[in-house]
């Protein structure tokens, strides 16, 4: 029988209802912005940034009628039904609770707040307002992912034992970029090794303890982690992020009966090779994207987003409240361990 593997079930853009979302922040915003309006129906009517002269370029560049000079005119404006926050990491939590109290959906970039705690905070908070609270690791949302999802749930690589991901860069030292700014929520952990966490998270569940060892720089952030995550049920994970190492940037799913590889980078729509068999007749296939490049991807979360809202839900499916709020906390113990270990690179 040929090695074959399942197509991804994708939500068709068509088929949601088409949400008015209101931006604030013009970085990551860019990207998902242009994934938004070349492949779904979603549209960005508002967006709010402090520059307002890079907030007009990024409104006329994108086709955006209204720009705001403060986040609250237009977390206040009826006409807005999404708050797709994408601000500095420190920022998300109070701009997340102004939304939710105004009765606006969010979706909130990665990662979703600064602590567990604060995760814990947004998340209740949009249940009890009964509106949907989603952080925008839109990796769980793209075609291949949902291929993983079937390989794991079918069996086919038998028990899981083990599961890797990575996730690092090399990057100029600048003391005031946000990378590298305490202040601004800097650090490998928080921007980059929450991909990797999360990754792992999505195979085996959280992990039933946290160890990790990295380096810090001088202006306190961590400048790498590498994590060793177990959990109950036996199988370990391990997480790999830095902001000073070139990493591959792909993840590994090992398991009794084969493995599953996604190639890089692993969290854009790339491509996945299922190994099967025992040594020496193994066999391999593999499948492509080759309906998305890198950033289109982000369109497949907003696809998703509004169909939730349209099922009245208040947080997703494939990556719920409690494991948002759990991925945090993996990274508030790994930061706390890497911390202490004090060694500085930079």
């Amino acid at each position: 029988m040929t090695l074959t593997l399942p197509a991804p079930r994708v939500i068709d853009p068509a088929s949601v209802p088409v949400l008015r979302w209101g931006v604030i922040g013009t970085g990551i915003a860019g990207n998902f912005v242009n994934a938004l309006h070349a492949h779904t129906a979603q549209r960005v009517v508002g967006v709010s940034a402090r520059d307002a002269a890079k907030t007009r370029a990024f409104a006329d560049e994108h086709g955006i009628g209204a720009v705001y000079t403060d986040s609250s005119a237009l977390i206040a404006n009826p006409e807005i039904d999404v708050v797709y926050i994408a601000t500095p990491h420190p920022l998300h939590h109070d701009l997340a609770l102004e939304a939710i109290a105004a009765g606006k959906h969010v979706l909130i970039e990665k990662p979703i707040a600064m602590s567990a705690s604060e995760a814990g905070e947004m998340t209740a908070a949009g249940r009890a307002a009964g509106v949907l609270v989603m952080e925008a690791m839109w990796t769980r949302y793209l075609p291949q992912s949902d291929i993983i999802r079937q390989v794991l749930a079918a069996g086919v690589l038998g028990e899981v034992h083990l599961v890797r991901a990575d996730f690092g860069f090399s990057m100029p030292f600048l003391p005031a970029h946000r990378m590298w700014n305490a202040a601004l929520g800097g650090g490998a952990l928080l921007d980059a090794g929450v991909y990797p966490i999360s990754f792992v998270s999505s195979v085996i569940g959280a992990p039933s303890s946290v160890t990790a060892h990295g380096a810090m720089t001088s202006t306190g952030v961590d400048a790498r982690a590498d994590l060793l995550l177990p959990v109950a049920g036996g199988a370990t994970g391990l997480a790999s992020t830095s902001m000073v190492t070139s990493m591959p940037v792909t993840a590994e799913i090992l398991g009794k009966a084969g493995r599953l590889q996604v190639l890089g980078p692993f969290f854009a729509p790339s491509g996945l090779t299922l190994t099967t068999g025992s040594l020496g007749a193994e066999e391999s296939v593999t499948w492509t994207d080759e309906t998305l490049t890198l950033h289109e991807g982000m369109s497949c979360q907003a696809t998703a987003f509004a169909a939730y809202v349209a099922e009245g839900r208040v947080e997703s499916p494939v990556h719920d409240h409690a494991e948002t709020v759990s991925v945090m906390a993996t990274i508030d113990e790994a930061r706390r361990q890497v911390a202490a270990i004090g060694h500085l690179i930079a």
